[in-house]
């Protein structure tokens, strides 16, 4: 029995970028095409087949502890993207400034989409869905320098809509108009789930 069921909703690629080192600048430089290999994306600073845990795994790992890489990707809805720019005081807010590598448009609540999903093109080339990606002042920073009094805003306008991380399962080649379509786990919501939420 299959693991995953597709489902009926897709999404189109409309924006990609790279970054080639989020250390000295987390602005992502647009591109036309992302080569997927397992590792990420060729020549962005995100790729690699393991990294160093950060603030988000403290409690799961020491910082610094060399783990696998399911942060290669990083992925917002142009939905979402255009509410976080309203709510900032912006028109349209560049995907550039907040690193994005993929921006997609078609999906709803693209950021609760489930963990382990996969988002799959034709030509086979398969990212897997880690989990929702948390607001940080990383980009705050990128988005105050480019509008001023515009970045402090980032961080609460873009809680649970910041899109999610993703990792490469099948490697391929993306590119911009490309449609992605969502396979789900085929498994029921946990039914721990609020208690889970509750600790």
């Amino acid at each position: 029995m299959p693991a995953l069921k597709l489902t009926n909703y897709s999404c189109e690629i409309v924006w990609l970028g790279q970054v080639s080192n989020s250390d000295n600048d987390l602005r992502a430089v647009p591109v036309s095409t992302l080569s997927l290999k397992f590792g990420g994306s060729e020549g962005e600073c995100h790729s690699g087949l393991t990294r160093k845990s950060c603030s988000r795994l403290i409690t799961q790992y020491p910082r610094g502890t060399v783990i696998a890489n399911v942060r290669q990707l990083s992925i917002i809805s142009q939905e979402e993207l255009d509410q976080i720019a309203l709510e900032v005081g912006l028109s349209k807010l560049d995907p550039a400034l907040v690193g994005a590598s993929m921006v997609v448009q078609g999906l709803p609540d693209f950021s609760h989409v489930p963990p382990s999903s996969r988002l799959m093109v034709e030509s086979g080339a398969s990212i897997i869905v880690d989990m929702e990606n948390r607001p940080c002042s990383l980009p705050s920073q990128v988005i105050e320098k480019v509008h001023p009094g515009c970045g402090k805003a980032f961080k609460n306008a873009a809680r649970n809509r910041r899109g999610v991380t993703a990792w490469v399962e099948c490697e391929g080649l993306l590119c911009i108009g490309d449609k992605l379509r969502l396979h789900i786990p085929d498994q029921p919501i946990w039914r721990c789930f609020e208690d889970a939420r509750a600790t």
